[in-house]
């Protein structure tokens, strides 16, 4: 369960720290926008209006200086937008003279904008907090030149921005609560998705814990199509195959101990016999140490396989590789081994050819070992047949050696499985069930192919290709 919830906080968290910063840029970028939006607007709204106010009294009012200074006078004082707006009227030396508010005029104000106006003779915006009030305020300044070029003073309009920085606070406060249930949202989807993993995955963990308790053969029931089911159906295969190799490895330790008590038996009976003659018999003897010498070589012959074997599933089989004859190497095999065989009533044929086989690189010794290895399979499996025939050949950038017995041949269903280890299949013939894979790894370690079929008109049919360079 603490896996499970690990699980789960893993992922809740590595979720989060993507999405909530993500989140909280959102909510700045929201801020920032809609801010500048209304700033800009409100910015926009008063700087028109002082323009256009600037613009009617320089062109339109064509009054002397005092009537012109009056008339901005008035003109502040009956300023209709009084009530979103204050519009005032500083004199040329900086104090408030009129306001829109009425006319008590109250402190002159003190922001920079004034005199910024006066002394460039331009428009100036102020944002800030005003020190009079101490309210947060937008102000735009203007200043009134009369005909002369003389600086009479400064139209101001001044608004507070506490209205609009509430509107502001108020679509930051929608948009947090718009996160907020996004995240809310996102928490109980992303828990619901990791709960349907969990729960699959809590099974697959349970049924694996079987297998490692030794409940070979155990599968996952899973109704998923998706990865968890892959996983799921790569589980169950490799149950059955832990269970088919366990079969496969206590029927191979039974064959095996078959296989070594047979030839230990003839020779532990046949020692006890010629040592519990009175005298020695030449013919019983001579008898009696064939056997002996037959079946310490079998008994060395299986040790050799499992040694090679060990090397090959602890990746220390090595090659000696070097230039061979291998048509030569082939038909000493076959001789050889065909004079034994002849006293079991085989026969082996070899079928003698003209093609230009040329040396090739690979390990003499164990190409031998493997036509050893095939030729015995043959007797044991399809001695019954009485024939085997071997041949050699060179085709393309290939060497070629066919091997095929007139016994009953392999069962179609098992021939994908006649060169996995231990594999014996439905065959009562002795053997330790690994020669076919320790040749398979050998040829393979030559570059080459070890292939089995079911040969026309009955036997096996074993071909080895070998490359001629590597």
């Amino acid at each position: 369960m603490k896996k499970r919830g690990g699980l789960r906080r893993r992922w809740l968290t590595n979720t989060f720290l993507v999405v909530v910063p993500l989140v909280i840029v959102c909510v700045l970028l929201v801020t920032a926008s809609f801010s500048a939006y209304y700033y800009s607007g409100m910015e926009s709204d008063l700087r028109y209006r002082a323009k256009t106010t600037k613009d009617f009294f320089e062109d339109n009012i064509n009054y002397d200086y005092t009537k012109f200074y009056q008339s901005c006078v008035d003109f502040t004082e009956t300023y209709e937008d009084r009530n979103h707006i204050e519009l005032q009227f500083i004199n040329a030396q900086g104090r408030l003279v009129a306001s829109s508010y009425g006319p008590w005029v109250g402190k002159t104000p003190q922001t920079s904008e004034i005199s910024e106006a006066m002394s460039t003779r331009s428009l100036r915006t102020f944002l800030g907090k005003d020190e009079n009030t101490g309210e947060r305020i937008m102000a735009v300044s203007t200043p009134l030149i009369y005909s002369s070029g003389e600086v009479i003073g400064v139209l101001r309009f001044v608004t507070s921005i506490r209205v609009m920085n509430m509107q502001i606070t108020y679509i930051v406060i929608i948009t947090v609560l718009f996160c907020l249930v996004f995240l809310l949202v996102l928490l109980l989807i992303s828990n619901y998705y990791i709960h349907s993993i969990l729960i699959p995955i809590a099974d697959i963990t349970e049924t694996a814990k079987r297998i490692t308790g030794g409940s070979y053969g155990a599968q996952i029931q899973t109704k998923y199509l998706d990865e968890i089911g892959e996983l799921a159906d790569a589980i169950n295969e490799m149950s059955v195959q832990i269970n088919q190799n366990e079969k496969t490895q206590t029927e191979f330790i039974s064959s095996l101990s078959h296989e070594l008590r047979t030839p230990l038996t003839a020779i532990t009976g046949w020692g006890e016999t010629l040592l519990s003659m009175d005298s020695m018999d030449p013919v019983q003897t001579r008898r009696g140490m064939r056997i002996i010498l037959r079946e310490a070589k079998r008994l060395t012959e299986m040790v050799v396989e499992l040694l090679d074997f060990t090397r090959i599933q602890d990746g220390r089989m090595t090659l000696n590789i070097e230039m061979t004859d291998i048509r030569a190497e082939f038909e000493d095999t076959v001789y050889m081994y065909g004079s034994r065989l002849k006293q079991e009533g085989i026969l082996l044929n070899y079928q003698d050819n003209d093609d230009d086989i040329p040396e090739i690189p690979c390990d003499p010794k164990r190409m031998r070992q493997v036509f050893l290895n095939i030729l015995d399979n043959a007797a044991k499996h399809g001695g019954e047949g009485k024939q085997i025939d071997s041949e050699i050949r060179c085709t393309g950038d290939s060497v070629v050696v066919h091997i095929r017995d007139y016994g009953p041949g392999i069962p179609e269903d098992e021939l994908p499985l006649v060169k996995k280890k231990f594999y014996k299949g439905a065959s009562k013939a002795r053997g330790s069930g690994i020669g076919l894979a320790v040749s398979d790894e050998i040829i393979q370690m030559h570059g080459g192919a070890l292939e089995l079929e079911n040969a026309d008109g009955g036997g096996t049919l074993v071909s080895i290709c070998l490359p001629v360079k590597q």
